[in-house]
């Protein structure tokens, strides 16, 4: 059993020229080459909470330590004598769900988003009754049924899904499990948002099940979808189709490579009563772009939102082509006068680069816009101000002219 408590805590150091100032301005992270690492540091158990010192011994705060991953130590608490419990870990959840409470009028949001919220490595989404928690750091991993209690005692929820698989926890050295650990998931659950009702399948459907960041950008671009003919590529559960559908859009075609998640889409379109309007089509998102536009097919507004395509740096070149190419193949697709929407989720492109891509991507599909709106994740994923990488969302609306 790893030793949460102050007593018998390890102690980590900075190197000399590591940036102490940086930590003591809020930088949530310290990466392994910052630190004086040795035999004991390295042997430390991953996910041991341990005191954080500058190059003079001088304490920094409470930290959490994994010697498998890049990042040795994330910043739990400024004071080095925390006592990272359960006490400690509802504090957190009570003042994040303090900002939702006062967002939404109904119970589905993102409730931790990680480091912004005081709780590093670790997502934690709303489904009404259910609470799907992400344990992306060995931290959390190890102190999960603390976590668990603390998010069901604050919040009132009788089910708790564990939802340990993905890159983050690869990184990490952790392991992958998705499992119920409290109550019970009876099959999808449907989830209110913008006027539509989505289908989120909370044990075997991407991330938690739903992308509740996109909420405001789905909102825009219902605002212009009004008589509108929709065309939604990588739709996952139908995240704009939907939203479009239940605000006046005429039509909506959902794009996307995972049929169950379309099946999803499909049964969200029914519980929202506009299944007669709404239409799928499977496959390879460049593959149906190129078909769509071999056949002359015209929308009123097309939206794109894709996986990472750089997740990290060395993907970067060639995740910033593959936007391109997508506005490339999306922009013919738009009538005269109509929207296209074009969203990155990557870490690694930030927002200039991804616009610059998207402009020239626009420019070689041989039309000319204007950017309209420029939208970010909803305000139940605050970003870190510390941490560019909590910013990772970034939507475009273009109205294309010529």
């Amino acid at each position: 059993m790893i030793d949460t408590q102050k007593g018998n805590r390890p102690s980590i150091r900075l190197k000399p020229k590591a940036n102490a100032r940086a930590i003591r301005h809020g930088a949530p992270w310290v990466y392994d080459n910052e630190l004086v690492t040795d035999r004991r540091t390295k042997g430390i158990a991953p996910g041991t909470i341990a005191r954080l010192e500058d190059a003079d011994r001088a304490a920094l705060g409470t930290v959490a330590v994994n010697p498998n991953s890049r990042i040795f130590a994330r910043m739990l608490d400024r004071d080095p004598d925390a006592v990272i419990d359960k006490a400690w870990l509802a504090a957190k959840v009570e003042l994040a769900l303090a900002h939702r409470a006062r967002l939404f009028p109904d119970p589905f949001y993102r409730l931790i988003h990680a480091e912004a919220d005081g709780l590093p490595g670790v997502v934690i989404d709303r489904f009404g009754d259910t609470a799907v928690i992400q344990p992306n750091a060995a931290w959390a991993d190890v102190l999960f049924d603390d976590l668990a209690a603390a998010v069901a005692e604050v919040t009132g929820v009788s089910t708790v899904v564990k939802n340990a698989s993905g890159r983050a926890r690869g990184l990490e050295g952790l392991d992958e499990e998705t499992l119920v650990e409290r109550g019970a998931v009876d099959g999808p659950i449907p989830v209110p948002m913008n006027g539509a009702t989505y289908m989120a399948d909370l044990l075997g459907g991407q991330k938690t099940g739903l992308f509740f960041d996109q909420r405001p950008n789905h909102a825009f671009a219902a605002t212009l979808s009004n008589g509108a003919r929709v065309l939604d590529v990588f739709s996952h559960v139908g995240g704009f189709s939907l939203a479009a559908l239940a605000n006046g859009a005429t039509t909506a075609l959902a794009v996307d490579g995972s049929q169950p998640a379309l099946d999803l889409a499909t049964q969200g379109a029914e519980a929202t009563g506009v299944a007669d309007r709404f239409d799928t089509r499977q496959g390879d998102a460049f593959d149906v772009l190129t078909s769509l536009g071999e056949a002359g097919e015209v929308f009123d507004m097309v939206i794109c939102d894709p996986p990472a395509f750089a997740p990290n740096k060395q993907a970067l070149d060639a995740g910033l082509r593959a936007y391109e190419r997508i506005a490339r193949l999306a922009a013919p697709l738009v009538g005269p006068g109509g929207y296209l929407g074009l969203c990155s989720c990557s870490h690694a492109a930030d927002l200039d680069s991804f616009r610059k891509s998207s402009v020239r991507g626009i420019g070689r599909g041989g039309r000319a816009a204007q950017l309209i709106h420029t939208g970010f994740a909803g305000p139940d994923h605050p970003q870190h101000p510390a941490l560019a990488e909590s910013g990772y969302l970034k939507a475009l609306f273009f109205r294309l002219t010529a």
